[in-house]
């Protein structure tokens, strides 16, 4: 699946380029932590290092030593190469100085024994001098032979009494054997055994003293497997002793040999890394070249939403587009490096990468190319959280029809969180979709005056297929462009300008939908914003009144004690004295109640917030705060800033209240709770429209008479209050106008 997915992709040869780096064959795919990965080819990019010699396969050779076999020579030293690799890493100064490596590295902890047996062999494999006392014996005596040997055939050659029967001067290997080529009638001056007659005639001669010495050779070098086997043997027993360490070692060899192919790839072609992303699925592209092009246009693209649908001119590109988001995807996933701009660029990773970009169709399986498609769909709508591609989805079919088909196919893969890209030169599915706000739309542009694609998009509108200016350039005679323009017809290109027209449209109705909506949140938010102020203003009256009736209880308490405990002279004293503190009061008060000079239309200051003036009464302003509230309010409490305009605010809509009344009822409560219904039901009345209400209050002893008297006459609502006719309470009751 994945290899096809390559082929379709045109990745093929690069990912054959990127494997040829490999110490060892395997598969590209890297298995692991990404980001850590991440971490060890960024430091690793950095340091100049070896990469690691060729190493064979050895799953065979494990098991082997998994069931106490006996390794060859060669074999054991495939895996000395590897305990090697990890010494030079491990001792590697540079690295020493890394963080994420370093601390992968000495967390790696190397055997002595296989340590030991690492240091038995030279560079290309053979045994060392000196470590295995039977073996050297051996091959110095093994050396000596063939010394003898050559010496031998040397005098052989340069005797006169050969010298008449030798063809030539020449020492000629035949299996292995080293022979002289003689003339018939040898035997009368030399014994031996012929091995091979040539074409012309002659004997191919292994003289009867060389064949004692090769005799010899063989002997030794059958005692030097012999010793060889033994060696190996002791071997493969301490290996079988640590086949754990070997199958661990083996596998984190491949690891490095990933990491170490990817940092030379990217530095021999001067490509670059991107670490795939799990937070979103926004893709951004900055200068992507496509690995196949020779000379490749940059590719930059925000793929911001859920579907790409690339519209416009045949041979504009578009199919590269779709092929370059896949590539940069699945070369992302496995961290594999190419060209592009990596401090711009974002690519998320994806589960499962899926391609329709290749004509399904074949005859041997007797399936059409519309049937194809519909295969390849049924099987993806299986699957979730995936990033799709489709090529000419509209092919092998009625276009129209395959429209309304596949918009409710790729609805269905939306919901299920796909992200996915389609092409298509047809406009009706793009006219279909171009109001759904997961979509992103994207045309390619063509050169109407050089009549050839520009290889550049334009995104956010539906672009025209161009058919007939392509066929112009391709050299298609003009007679026969024109007979299929009037084939075509005029209607049907209306129509389709129509489709982009309407499609744009759609396109811009959404972005003021969506600016709209922005604003209502933002009306809305400040209604929250006034209605919390309100709220404010309420609990800093209810919190001033409280203060105030504490302050008179505790001052009306005070004066009963006075009364109590002194003296008539120092009562009229005290009250003398509290009489000048009064007008003291009383003037500063009536210098604090003395109106301004006030206008309609002026801007004023009321508390922390600026207002309006809309009216002005003797004894009261009305006022219409910026938030949209309107006050009636002492002109002393009011500070005027000027008569600038001001903008009219958006009004506050307060709900009428579910039931209303124009009497209130207040007998028996105490006065905190008669002044907290008294508070709701004049808001109420307000709301209602009530210019006049009546309240019941009671006589008793007159305090909360007197409570709600003190309450109404500070209401910055009530116009005025006085007591009800007989009939209607009396004394009892109060009748307010609003």
């Amino acid at each position: 699946m994945q290899n096809h997915l390559i082929t379709q992709l045109d990745l093929q040869d690069f990912i054959q380029k990127f494997t040829m780096l490999f110490a060892r064959q395997k598969d590209f795919t890297l298995e692991g932590d990404k980001n850590q990965f991440f971490h060890y080819i960024k430091e690793l990019d950095s340091i100049n290092f070896t990469p690691p010699p060729r190493i064979e396969n050895l799953d065979s050779s494990l098991q082997i030593i998994k069931k106490f076999g006996i390794l060859k020579l060669q074999e054991i030293f495939e895996f000395i190469k590897i305990i090697r690799y990890f010494i030079y890493l491990k001792k590697h100064t540079e690295i020493q100085k890394t963080q994420y490596l370093n601390n992968y590295l000495q967390k790696i902890q190397l055997p002595d024994s296989l340590l030991e047996i690492s240091k038995y062999f030279e560079k290309d494999g053979k045994i060392k001098n000196g470590i295995f006392e039977e073996l050297d014996s051996l091959e110095l005596s093994l050396k000596r032979q063939k010394t003898n040997m050559q010496q031998a055939l040397e005098l052989l050659l340069h005797s006169s009494k050969l010298a008449p029967y030798l063809v030539d001067s020449q020492i000629h290997f035949i299996d292995q054997t080293q022979t002289l080529l003689v003339k018939p009638g040898y035997q009368s001056v030399i014994t031996g055994v012929v091995l091979q007659r040539s074409h012309n005639g002659f004997f191919y001669l292994l003289p009867e003293e060389i064949k004692s010495i090769y005799q010899k050779i063989q002997e030794i070098e059958n005692l030097i497997e012999e010793t060889l086997f033994t060696i190996c043997k002791q071997i493969s027993l301490v290996f079988n002793k640590h086949i754990l360490f070997l199958q661990f070692i083996n596998k984190e060899f491949d690891k490095i040999d990933h990491i170490q192919a990817r940092i030379f790839f990217a530095k021999e072609f001067n490509l670059n890394f991107i670490l795939p992303q799990y937070k979103n699925t926004h893709i951004v592209l900055k200068d992507f070249s496509h690995p196949v092009l020779a000379n490749p246009k940059p590719i930059s693209i925000d793929f911001n939403k859920q579907l790409l649908l690339i519209t416009g001119v045949n041979a504009g590109g578009k199919t590269m587009l779709l092929k370059s988001l896949l590539s940069a995807v699945f070369l992302s996933k496995h961290l594999i490096p190419f060209k592009i701009n990596p401090h711009y660029s974002q690519i998320p990773h994806f589960k499962n990468i899926f391609a329709i970009i290749s004509d399904p169709q074949n005859s041997k399986n007797d399936i059409s190319t519309f049937a194809g498609r519909m295969l390849d769909f049924s099987h993806i709508l299986q699957e979730k959280e995936m990033l799709l591609g489709v090529d000419e989805i509209e092919l092998g079919t009625d276009a129209d029809e395959a429209a309304s088909l596949y918009k409710v196919i790729l609805e269905n893969l939306l919901t299920k969180n796909a992200k996915i890209i389609i092409t298509t030169h047809h406009k009706r599915l793009a006219a279909l979709m171009a109001n759904d706000s997961r979509i992103q739309l994207c045309a390619a542009i063509y050169d109407e005056e050089k009549q050839k694609p520009t290889f550049n998009f334009l995104y956010g509108s539906i672009g025209k297929s161009y058919a007939f200016e392509t066929a112009k350039r391709y050299k298609i005679p003009l007679n026969i462009i024109e007979e299929a323009r009037k084939n075509y017809g005029q209607d049907k290109e209306k129509l389709n300008v129509l489709i982009e027209k309407s499609a744009q449209l759609e396109i811009n109705l959404q972005q003021k939908i969506k600016e709209y909506e922005e604003k209502i949140a933002l009306y809305n938010k400040k209604q929250e914003a006034l209605q919390d102020l309100k709220q404010q203003y309420i609990n800093d009256f209810t919190k001033e009144k409280n203060t105030l009736q504490n302050t008179y209880n505790q001052a009306l308490k005070a004066l009963k004690l006075e009364l109590k405990d002194k003296q008539t002279s120092d009562i009229h004293r005290n009250i003398n004295h509290a009489n000048k503190i009064l007008n003291s009061l009383k003037i500063q008060t009536t210098q604090e109640t003395k109106p301004r000079e006030l206008s309609i239309g002026q801007r004023v200051k009321y508390k922390t917030s600026k207002a309006t003036i809309l009216s002005i009464s003797q004894k009261q302003v009305l006022i219409e705060l910026d938030e949209g509230m309107r006050l009636k309010v002492p002109p002393y409490q009011l500070k005027p800033i000027g008569k600038e305009a001001t903008t009219p605010k958006k009004r506050i809509h307060i709900p009428m209240p579910k039931t209303s009344h124009v009497h209130l009822d207040l007998h028996g409560l105490r006065a905190e709770e008669a002044l907290e219904k008294l508070d709701k039901f004049l808001s109420d009345s307000l709301l209602s429209g009530f210019d006049e209400v009546l309240v019941y209050h009671g006589i008793g002893t007159g305090i909360l008479s007197r409570v709600v008297r003190e309450f109404l006459s500070t209401h910055p609502k009530v116009v005025s209050f006085e007591d009800a006719p007989p009939q209607m309470g009396g004394f009892g009751a109060k009748i307010i106008k609003l």
